[in-house]
C-alpha cells in the first residue's frame, strides 16, 4: 500500500477522489437538497456532455496541443443536426451526419497544425470563431426546435435507473481507456506528447496521428452535442460557449498535463465530476453563476502548480 501511495500517478488520483468526496461531504451538509438520488443523476447527466468534450481533450493534450474549438465544434454538430432533423431527416441519419461533421471539422484542425506547422492555439482560436460563425450564419442567431419529439423522448429514456446520456458518456470513455492503455496508438500518443522529434524519428506518423486525435476530439463534441439536444430539446447557437474550460479544467485536475505526454481518462472523469458536483453544489446555495466562474479558474490553476510541482 505504502508503494503504492507513492507512486505519483496513483497518490495524485487518491487525492482527487479524496477532493470529490469531501466536497460532496460538505455540500452534504450545507444543505439538505443535495444529498438524494435525483439530484446524483442530474449531476451525472450534466456531467456526461463535459465528460464527452473532455476525453476528447484529454486526447489533444496528451500529444501536446490544445483545443479551443470544441465548444464551437458542438454548437455546430448540434445544429447541423437539428436542421436536418426539422427537414424531415430521421434522427438516427441526422445523427450520424453530425457525428461525420465533428470528425470534419476536428479533422481540419488537425490537418493544418499538423501539415502546416502552425500551433494548435492559433488554429483552435482560429477556428472556434469561424465555426461559430458558421453556426450563427445557419441559424440566423435563432435557437432550433421542435424538430424530433421521438428523438428528445428517447434521450431522455431511462434504462432502469440510468439515463441514456450517462451511458454513452461512459461507453466513451470506456473506449477511450482501452486504446490508452492497450493499443499501439495510445502509446504513440504519450510518446508524441514526451518528445515528437524523437517518435517522429523512430518511424511512427506523427502527422496522421495529429490528424486522428483532433478528428477524435471533435467526434467527442458532436457526440456532446448529440447528448445536448436531447436534454434541451433545442439546437442553440451558443451551445457550448466556455465549454474547452471545463474541458481542460478536467483533463487537467486528472492529471493531464499541458506541457504533454501525461493524461489519464479515470481521472478526467473525476476531473469532470468535481467541476459538475462544484456547480450543482453553489446553484443549489443559490451563489451566482459568477463565482462559479471564478472557482473553475482557480481550480485550474491548482492543478497548474500542482503538476508543476509534482513534474519537479
Amino acid at each position: 500500500m505504502k508503494k503504492l501511495l507513492k507512486n505519483p500517478n496513483v497518490s495524485r488520483k487518491f487525492g482527487i477522489v479524496a477532493s470529490l468526496l469531501a466536497l460532496m461531504l460538505i455540500f452534504t451538509m450545507l444543505t439538505n437538497k443535495f444529498l438524494s438520488v435525483s439530484n446524483f443523476l442530474n449531476i451525472l447527466q450534466q456531467a456526461a456532455i463535459n465528460l464527452c468534450v473532455a476525453v476528447g481533450m484529454t486526447f489533444v493534450i496528451i500529444t501536446g496541443g490544445i483545443d479551443l474549438s470544441v465548444g464551437s465544434v458542438m454548437a455546430l454538430s448540434g445544429m447541423i443536426i437539428a436542421k436536418i432533423m426539422d427537414g424531415g431527416m430521421t434522427p438516427a441519419v441526422a445523427v450520424l451526419i453530425g457525428l461525420a461533421a465533428g470528425v470534419l471539422l476536428g479533422g481540419l484542425n488537425g490537418l493544418m497544425i499538423a501539415k502546416m506547422k502552425l500551433q494548435p492555439f492559433l488554429v483552435t482560436l482560429g477556428t472556434m470563431s469561424a465555426y461559430r460563425g458558421i453556426t450563427l450564419i445557419i441559424s440566423d442567431g435563432l435557437p432550433v426546435r421542435g424538430f424530433s419529439s421521438a428523438y428528445v423522448n428517447f434521450m431522455n429514456s431511462l434504462n432502469g435507473l440510468i439515463p441514456l446520456p450517462i451511458i454513452i458518456s461512459l461507453i466513451l470513455a470506456f473506449a477511450a481507456l482501452i486504446v490508452l492503455r492497450y493499443f499501439k496508438f495510445g502509446q504513440y500518443l504519450f510518446a508524441l506528447g514526451g518528445n515528437e522529434e524523437a517518435t517522429r524519428l523512430s518511424g511512427i506518423n506523427t502527422a496522421k496521428m495529429k490528424i486522428m486525435t483532433y478528428a477524435f476530439s471533435g467526434f467527442c463534441s458532436a457526440l456532446a452535442a448529440v447528448i445536448f439536444l436531447g436534454r434541451l430539446g433545442a439546437a442553440d447557437p451558443q451551445a457550448g460557449n466556455g465549454y474547452e474550460m471545463n474541458a481542460i479544467a478536467a483533463a487537467a485536475i486528472g492529471g493531464a498535463s499541458l506541457a504533454g505526454g501525461k493524461g489519464s481518462i479515470v481521472g478526467t472523469i473525476i476531473g469532470c465530476l468535481i467541476l459538475q458536483t462544484l456547480n450543482n453544489g453553489l446553484t443549489l446555495l443559490n451563489v451566482q453563476s459568477f463565482y462559479q466562474t471564478f472557482a473553475i479558474g482557480v481550480i485550474v490553476l491548482i492543478a497548474t502548480m500542482i503538476d508543476r510541482y509534482s513534474s519537479k
